[in-house]
């Protein structure tokens, strides 16, 4: 199971710059640790090279937000799948989740997976539907 993180700058860009009804946003792929408190843009993330199914900036992710109780939560409405074709993909540990509407694709939460992932050939790998990408309460 992955572990949730949500970037410290996120919560501003979300109340300031983004709107979740209309922003695109994707999933970046990386395999160095990102720092929640200092990195706040797609740039400041190592990525994992582009190629064998994966694409720069990663696959796109349709999105739904909602509040209760003064908690607003951005989820993803369904399962986004990589799935390495021509070689392999990876290594890769964290699935950042960033705006790629907004200027500087500023960064809102990543999942960490615990361990290195590498795709042989035809492998696929899921990020599952109805995950928790953001939260403000």
């Amino acid at each position: 199971m992955a572990t949730f993180n949500k970037y410290q700058n996120g919560v501003e860009v979300l109340v300031t710059t983004a709107n979740a009804s209309t922003d695109s946003f994707k999933f970046a792929l990386t395999n160095t640790a990102p720092n929640a408190a200092t990195h706040t843009q797609l740039s400041d993330i190592t990525e994992i090279s582009a190629g064998n199914g994966y694409s720069a900036g990663g696959p796109a992710v349709a999105v739904t937000g909602s509040e209760a109780g003064g908690t607003y939560t951005l989820a993803q409405d369904a399962t986004v799948t990589i799935t390495a074709a021509g070689g392999s993909i990876g290594p890769f540990r964290y699935v950042v989740f960033y705006d790629d509407t907004v200027a500087g694709d500023p960064l809102f939460s990543y999942f960490d997976y615990g361990s290195s992932i590498t795709l042989a050939d035809t492998e696929t790998f899921d990020i599952g539907a109805a995950s928790t990408l953001f939260t403000v309460a």
